[in-house]
């Protein structure tokens, strides 16, 4: 007899392989919903990252700042009397800067004693006509005024008048005495 075998499906045809012989080859699965996927998760996430950077760098309250530069003009004082006037200001606007930079005091500034990490006590307080966030960056400097480390303090929806107390803990370890200086202050409507 031959290698033949009756089959419903196919009818007399060739026998099909018994013990040992090769399994019907399945088809590969592809992995393209996999790559589509990641791919849209990876554009969501630069979508929310570029959000966030455009929301912090143009969402700036300037109200105080525009306030400011219409008062001085409506003084109508002739133009050498102003050249002297922001020279006995400048002492002023130094001890209590404009905008953001106005807003933020450190109450506190030390280098604790379990740690050995500095600390800033900082006082924020919104003087702007809107509910407003804050981003605070503090540096700390020895004597000699050499940088040893930086911290942030943050805080939401501070209501306009409203102070709040926040800390800036840096985890730089350093020794000795410390002076504690903002360097940057954010402010935008939340």
């Amino acid at each position: 007899m031959s290698n033949q075998q009756w089959n419903p499906q196919q009818g007399w045809g060739q026998q099909q392989p018994q013990w040992g012989g090769q399994p019907p080859q399945q088809p590969k699965k592809s992995n393209a919903g996999k790559a589509v996927g990641l791919g849209c998760l990876g554009v969501v996430g630069l979508l929310v990252v570029i959000g966030v950077i455009g929301a912090v760098a143009s969402g700036g309250d300037d109200g105080d700042k525009g306030a400011s530069s219409v008062s001085e003009p409506a003084a109508g004082a002739p133009e050498e009397e102003p050249a002297e006037e922001p020279k006995e200001e400048a002492p002023a606007k130094a001890k209590e800067p404009d905008g953001p930079e106005g807003d933020v005091k450190i109450t506190g500034c030390e280098v604790s004693s379990a740690t050995g990490w500095p600390r800033a006590d900082v006082l924020i307080t919104n003087r702007s006509s809107k509910q407003s966030n804050y981003i605070v960056s503090v540096e700390f400097v020895d004597g000699t005024g050499k940088r040893l480390g930086e911290a942030f303090a943050a805080t939401n929806n501070v209501a306009a008048g409203q102070e709040v107390e926040e800390d800036a803990q840096s985890l730089d370890k350093v020794t000795g005495k410390v002076s504690c200086k903002v360097t940057k202050v954010t402010r935008y409507a939340s």
